[in-house]
């Protein structure tokens, strides 16, 4: 059984910053491919970063730059830390190991003034 939980959002600032945090459980964490996705209001669940189990990564092109995927294997962690926030960037924010259905509850992420 794959339990992932999404943890870190809330309210900032255009241009702060945020660190999401997202915990696993279940066995052999580091032969996977782990992403975060979002979704805002009223839009499709798109792809945000993607990262392999030996770290290599993937981005959106819409978050290159800014955004910076992360993970500890062994305290089975995914992160992702945001930086240069815009309001494009408001959104649920969801764990995801790759091409699984197993999903995280998701964590909110508001970016305004």
């Amino acid at each position: 059984q794959v339990q992932l939980v999404e943890s870190g959002g809330g309210l900032v600032q255009p241009g702060g910053s945020l660190r999401l945090s997202c915990a696993a459980s279940g066995s052999i964490f580091s032969a996977y491919f782990m992403a975060w996705y979002r979704q805002a209001p009223g839009k499709e669940r798109e792809f945000v970063a993607r990262i392999a189990g030996g770290g290599s990564t993937n981005y959106a092109d819409s978050v290159k730059g800014r955004f910076t995927i992360s993970r500890d294997n062994a305290k089975k962690m995914v992160y992702l830390q945001m930086n240069s926030l815009k309001s494009e960037d408001t959104a649920v924010y969801y764990c995801n190991r790759w091409a699984t259905a197993y999903w995280g509850q998701g964590t909110q992420v508001t970016v305004s003034s």
